[in-house]
Formats: structure tokens, sequence, C-alpha cells
């Protein structure tokens, strides 16, 4: 039987009930794991179900369990199921986990005399059996002679099963009478207990599973098997179907948490407008887009989640593997494409405040499938699909969406939670299919210009851009794409500065280091807009530090800043847990929010007052706000530097004194006196001597002579890649002996292959990470400025080759796997590979 047979509201159910983060599968042996049999000691249980069990107990936060009124030593020696499938025996006065019921001398006294009385009833009655347990005894008359067996039957009711502190269980042809008080529904939420289960399914057929049928509520599954009343929502004919429910559930659990189809990350392509991205597959899927900002809450989790966490797709009607995706040049717009057909995507610049508004266009010569499938807030909030003349308007949401597509026409499907439209459609030679998510409006009204005049606008919204930037010699279409999406990443309305568009891509395939880049970071996006403005571009640099003075305005004092706020400038709130996403490739937790908003991170004023000596270079002169702004950050180091910290890549143990982070607190000081003595600025008292005293701390502490290198901190010998700033920032001379040796030391250390990796060390966090394709930038640049050209090329070379094939950069890249890891597109990573290219050009 394919699950297929099953009837259609069971397997939504089971669909259902399969993404609970916690999951517990029970159910009853007799009748349901094992067909039942004239002997009860032939009862064995169907392969296909024992297999499904076992691989269901293998998956993350998955329990499963057998509740039998068997004793427990036979049913494990009977069914002989693996180890991974807990057995309780006895109506769940046996558990393979622990004797939950310790009997007392009184029951044991209790015990003796049932068994006394028990045999002497059952004594010279063909066919009649008891079952001795250790909390129990059942009297079995399925194979006595059917008078006799029910006149056994009226004894035991009318004499033992009426004594005190005797506990009664009814059975298809048995009775058990226990010294404790046991059933399956006890028994199951015990289990439950212990497990920590969100949701759980029960299976069962005999009339002592309905105990556990009544324990089931809310998400919780209840499947009867065979004839007769129950409490149980669904039901199938017989064990055959039991073991299809169970490989359905295996499937449809796997598949949520484990996404074995997910696309790799570098492979995924972003657009962007303004103050929003979204994310498309190669096969032009849409798996992310939040709203009503790149903060927000997503509409479309596809990537964290699989199809059921909400996805906008549009493919051939008799599939095929598209030939390719691109940018138009220049542009954030993308390409895809079949062999007769072509998707065309792009956000639409110039949108209302708080809109979001997508546009889709299907030109070809073939029939086009779109699935439209959104779930908003993370798939928290149940959808209702309402197709108009125009469209569909997406119901239930706090937030409005519509959709707007003239001359579709929908199928809308409910899995009982959510809404999905699909559409078959066919683009007529000259006249495409256009298909516009408009998010933060009801409006499903025609737009006043053509689509082709909309799609010119936001081809030229970036084009106009990109042709003011001076492009390196080297990889200069790279470059250009990399800028691009450094811009992309820049919210222009507020001026702050993401710094990857999404959230808990895995470090590590399956581990838990997943975290949330999607806010602004005061150093990273100080470094993302110096390296636009070394292409030429300033407004985003001028954004930026309207942002960063609006923060401060709301600080008691420079050394209060936070490392990161939101796009808009504000406080995060908590970081907190997505439990109803699976994560990318099964990666756990999804998060929300980023707990390193809370440390103490001393190194982020150093990029500031860098940024501010170029942008000031560029322009030919420094604002006084620049200045003002300069000098909180020098306030800042004076009042703080000789302090530990948790530095810049938030380590989550104790703070230490970081190489790094009194670097960067040196050239916070060194960059703002040079300013003031380019600029003609009073350079304060105490900053000319207090830049020597953190140098000489630098080099006094930082340097260990057991490794020959600058470690991380004072306090040991371990690496890290942050640490070539001593020669980066000209703290250090980088002809100087200490520092070649430490950047040979780092190569020897932390370099694997084509990447660099941030650091060897445990930092409190379990599983491991790729390598950092900042910290391979940082690497190539200390190459360069130690003398060491050619090794800089062929890692840059290595750089550029793990790209995806529309040019974006991920995080991270794990050598031995050969691939990509971490949030994505990653702007540390894109100004890096700029960074190298400037230098390589010269």
């Amino acid at each position: 039987m394919t699950a297929e047979a099953l009837p259609a509201e069971l397997r939504r159910a089971i669909m259902q009930i399969a993404r609970t983060p916690r999951l517990l599968v029970a159910c009853d042996y007799d009748g349901t794991l094992a067909p039942i049999t004239a002997n009860p000691d032939e009862a064995r249980p169907l392969p296909e179900s024992v297999g499904a069990l076992r691989s269901l107990a293998a998956l993350h936060e998955t329990t499963t369990a057998v509740i039998s009124g068997r004793a427990l030593r036979d049913l494990a020696t009977l069914s002989r199921l693996p180890a991974e499938v807990h057995l309780v025996g006895s109506h769940g006065s046996e558990f393979d986990i622990g004797f939950v019921h310790a009997l007392d001398a009184e029951a044991r006294e209790l015990h003796k005399r049932l068994e006394t009385e028990l045999e002497q009833l059952v004594l010279d009655v063909p066919g009649v059996s008891l079952e001795v347990k250790p909390a129990s005894i059942a009297v079995h008359v399925r194979r006595a002679e059917q008078n006799a067996g029910r006149h056994v039957l009226e004894r035991v009711h009318s004499g033992p099963s009426t004594w005190g502190g005797v506990s009664v269980t009814e059975g298809k042809e048995v009775v058990e009478l226990a010294v404790v008080q046991t059933d399956k529904g006890n028994a199951l939420d015990t289990l439950r207990h212990q497990v920590g289960a969100t949701a759980a399914i029960f299976l069962g057929d005999d009339v002592t599973d309905e105990k556990a049928f009544a324990r089931l509520s809310g998400p919780d599954l209840g499947i009867k098997v065979g004839d007769g009343r129950s409490r149980a929502t669904y039901r199938v004919p017989d064990t055959m179907d039991v073991a299809t429910v169970l490989a359905f559930m295996l499937e449809e659990r796997r598949n949520w948490l484990y996404g074995e189809q997910a696309t790799p990350i570098e492979r995924i392509s972003m657009l962007a407008c303004e103050r929003s991205v979204a994310l498309l597959t190669p096969d032009a899927r849409l798996t992310w887009l939040c709203h009503p900002g790149p903060d927000a809450p997503a509409v479309f989790a596809d990537l964290l989640g699989g199809p059921g966490a909400g996805h906008f797709s549009i493919k051939p009607a008799r599939n095929g593997l598209p030939l390719g995706q691109r940018y138009l040049p220049n542009t954030m717009t993308v390409e895809t494409r079949w062999s007769r057909l072509l998707v065309t995507d792009y956000l639409e610049p110039d949108s209302p405040a708080h809109e979001t508004n997508l546009v889709r266009v299907i030109t070809g010569e073939t029939d086009a499938t779109v699935t439209f499938a959104p779930r908003p807030e993370f798939g928290g909030v149940p959808v209702r699909l309402l197709p108009e003349h125009d469209g569909l308007r997406v119901l239930g949401t706090s937030e409005p969406f519509v959709l707007r597509a003239p001359g579709v026409r929908w199928e809308i499907e409910s899995d009982g939670i959510n809404d999905t439209a699909t559409a078959l459609v066919r683009p007529a030679p000259e006249q495409p299919v256009v298909l516009e998510l408009r998010c933060g409006t009801t409006n499903l009204g025609p737009h006043e210009l053509s689509e082709l005049d909309r799609r010119a606008r936001a081809g030229d919204y970036w084009s106009e851009w990109a042709r003011t930037l001076r492009l390196p010699e080297i990889e200069p279409d790279l470059v250009a794409r990399s800028a691009l999406t450094l811009r992309g990443l820049v919210d222009t309305e507020t001026g702050g500065v993401m710094a990857a568009a999404t959230t808990s891509l895995p470090e590590e395939i399956g581990g838990v280091r997943n975290w949330d880049y999607r806010y602004c970071w005061v150093r990273d996006a100080a470094m993302t807009v110096r390296e636009l403005v070394h292409l030429g571009s300033v407004a985003e640099a001028e954004g930026y530090l309207r942002w960063l003075h609006g923060v401060l305005g709301t600080l008691a004092g420079p050394e209060r800043l936070h490392p990161l706020y939101s796009l808009a400038g504000t406080q995060l709130g908590a970081e907190a847990v997505i439990d109803s996403l699976p994560g990318y490739k099964g990666s756990r937790p999804v998060r929300v929010g980023n707990l390193a908003n809370h440390q103490v991170q001393l190194d982020v004023f150093g990029p500031v007052v860098e940024l501010i000596v170029i942008l000031a270079a560029k322009r030919g002169e420094l604002h006084d706000d620049d200045w003002q702004l300069v000098r909180a950050m020098a306030e800042a180091v004076t009042r703080r530097w000789d302090e530990p910290d948790h530095g810049i890549w938030e380590e989550r143990h104790v703070p230490r004194h970081r190489v790094y982070s009194r670097v960067m607190c040196w050239q916070t000081l060194d960059r703002a006196i040079k300013l003031a003595e380019n600029y003609g600025r009073e350079i304060p008292a105490g900053w000319l001597e207090l830049r020597e005293t953190i140098a000489a701390d630098v080099l006094e502490h930082g340097w260990n002579d057991e490794v020959q290198a600058f470690t991380t901190a004072y306090d040991g010998t371990d690496l890290d890649a942050a640490s070539l700033f001593v020669g980066l920032s000209g703290l250090l001379d980088p002809q100087d002996e200490r520092f070649q040796s430490t950047v040979t030391a780092i190569e020897a250390e932390l370099r694997s292959g084509s990447t660099v990796y941030r650091y060897r060390r445990d930092d409190g966090l379990p599983g491991n990470e790729g390598g950092f394709h900042l910290c391979a930038a940082w690497m190539i640049e200390a190459y360069l400025l130690t003398g060491r050209r050619t090794e800089a090329k062929e890692l840059f070379e290595q750089l550029v080759d793990a790209a995806g094939p529309t040019g974006l950069l991920p995080e991270q890249y794990d050598p031995i796997a050969e691939r990509s890891l971490g949030n994505h597109p990653q702007a540390y990573s894109h100004l890096g590979l700029i960074r190298c290219a400037m230098l390589l050009s010269g």
C-alpha cells in the first residue's frame, strides 16, 4: 500500500504533525504493529513497521515507543524491536527506561492473593491462560470455547475485580487486574513529559488504547486500527496500513527536518531594492522574503523550512532543469531560463513607504506552473487566499498582502491550516504573464506604468549607480557584482547596513552555530561602506554616519555603544528560537535576534574612524559632525581600552584581553590624530600619549615567544586571524620580523587550502565551522604587505572560485566537503573580495 491510498485528510494531518519541533510516535503492539494471531506467542511485528519505527527514532527530536499490555520482558522477547524504540509494558506499569511503580509490601501481598485466586478460577478450563506480570495479572480467553471463556470473565468481574486496590483494564477477550493504577493514557503522558514532546501520535486497535486516545489534544493525532467505536479522529483498516502510516510519517518528518534537496547556499541569488531583499533559487523559487523589512519576520521561509514554510515558485509544466540563471548586467534583476521559458524577477525601487513590490514576468512558448504559498510570521499565521478578478488577496495577517495576476485562474487547496494557490499559465508571444506580489497594501489595481517601463526603471536604478564606480583591473565584473550586493544590503532610507540577508544559515550542516545577521553591526557596516567609498560611492557612507549619529543620540555616552542595532537604529529584542522551522538541511535552532547585542566589543570604534579618514580624503574636507563622531569614538576608547571584551567573533565565553580589540583601540586614536593633523583640528590632551601606551601594551603582552606570533589574547597561545591587524593596521611595520612570523604561524595553523579559519580554539559551542572568506582576504593582504605576491594571487583566485554562478558569496567555505556555509550573501565576504582586487590591481 502506498501513502496515496491513505485518506487525504489523514495524509494532511500526518504532514502537519511531522512538522512539530519534538515528536513522539507511540503505538500499541498486538493488532497494530503485529497482526492478531490465534496464539499470542506467535504475534510478530511487520518488518516494514519495525524499520519505519527505527528510522523515525534515529531522526532529530523524534521519539518512538510501543505501549502494550504485555509484560515488558515478553514484549521485548517477542517483538525484537531495536533498542532505539522505547518499550512500555503492562499498560504503563513497566518502562524500559525505569520501572515506574515500585511495589510496596501491601501491593506485593495483593498481587500474590490475586495470582492464587485467579489460578483457582481458570483451573481445568481449556484455552484459558494467565499472564503474570510484575504489577498485574492478565486473564486471556481468546483460545477458549466461547461460553467457557465468558463464564471465566464473569467470575473474574464478580470476584477479584471488586477487591480493594485492584485496577481493572478490559481488552479484546482479556481482562487485566493490576495492583497499581496504570493505563496507557498515563503511560503516554509519562513519555511525553520525559522527552518534552510538542505533539504525539498514537495508533491502537484495542479498547485499552482508548485511554491513550483520550489524552490526545491540540496538535496530537490519534489513529484507530480496525472497526469499533473510538475517540481517535482517524482510522485505518489493518496493520499493513499502520506500516504505511509510519513510512509516510518517516518520509514527511525526514524531509521537513533535513531538507535533503536544499539548494547549495552559494547558488542562491539576491534581489534588492532600497530597503528590502529577497532570495531566489536557481530554478526561480522565491525562497526567502521578509516584510515589512529584511529584519522582520519571513513571509516566505522555504530556505529554512522547505516548501511548507512558504514559497512562490514558477517552473515549466513539464518540469525540466533550468539552463541557467544570471543577473542582467549592472542590475539586481535576475533572469532564470529554460529552453522555452524565461522568468524575470526584480524588486521595484521607489515603492511607497512600508511597501515591498516583487514583479515576476513569465515569457516563452510553453505552459508554466505557478505555486503561491505565503506563510507570514515564519509560518506562524494561518493563511487564507481569496481569489478576486485580478489576483489573490491574502487573509488573516496583520500586514496586508495581495498578488496581482490579471487573467490567471487559480486553484486553491487547503491543508486545514493554510491555503496554497496553483495555476497553469501560458504566455503569449507578445503578451507575457506578469505577477506582482505587493506587500503592505490592499491595492490590486493596475500600475500607472507598463511592466516594461517599470523593469527599465528598476534596472536604471542600479546601473546608473554602477556606472559611477571606479573598478579595478582585476576581476572588474565580479567586483561590480560585489559592490551591487553590498549596496543591496544597505537600507537607503535609514542608512543601516545588514551584515547579511539571512538568518541561521549554518556554519556547520546539522549544527547549532546558526545566527541572525539581518541587523546593522557598527563595525561591519563601517567596513562595508568604506569599500564602496574606495570604489567611488560616498552616499552609503554618509547615510551610515547619519544612522550612527542617530544611535549615539540615544546613549548616555559613546562608550555605551552596543555592537549592533536594528536597521532603524533601535535596540534589538531578546534572541529567540523559531521552533517551527527545521533549519537549512536540518541545522537547528533557527534564531531571530542576536545575543551579541549585549556583548562588550571594544574593536567597533576603529573601523568607524578609519571610514571617516577615507571619506574625508574623498571629499577633500572633514565635516564638523564627522569630527564630533571621531571625538566620541576616541573618548570611548580613552575610557575603556584596557578592559577585556568578547571581540570581533562574539564568542560566548568570558571576555579576554584580545590583541585585535586592543589594536583597533590604537587605530581609533591613530586615525583620529591624523585627521586632526591633516584638517587643522585641535588634538585633545592625552591622545598622543595614550596611542603610544596602547601600542606598547600590544607589543609587550600580545607577542608570545613560545609560538613566535601575536596570539588571540594576552592570556594564551591560541592564534586568531584577526591578529593579522597588528600589521594590517600599521601599528607594527609589516617588514618587522614579528609580523612576518605571525603571518607564517597563522598560515600554518589556520589556513586550509583555499580558505582561512578564524581560530581553532574551543569557543564554548559544540561542533565546527568553515573557513571565513574575510579571513582569506586578510591573509591575501598580509601576503602582499610581506612581499608574497604569488601566494596572494593564488589565494585570491581560490576566493573568486568560491563565488556562486551569479557571483555571490556567503560567509564561509568548508574545504573538506567543498561547500559553502553561513549567511548569504555576506557583506564581509564581498568587501574582502573588493579590497583584495583593489590591492592586487595596485
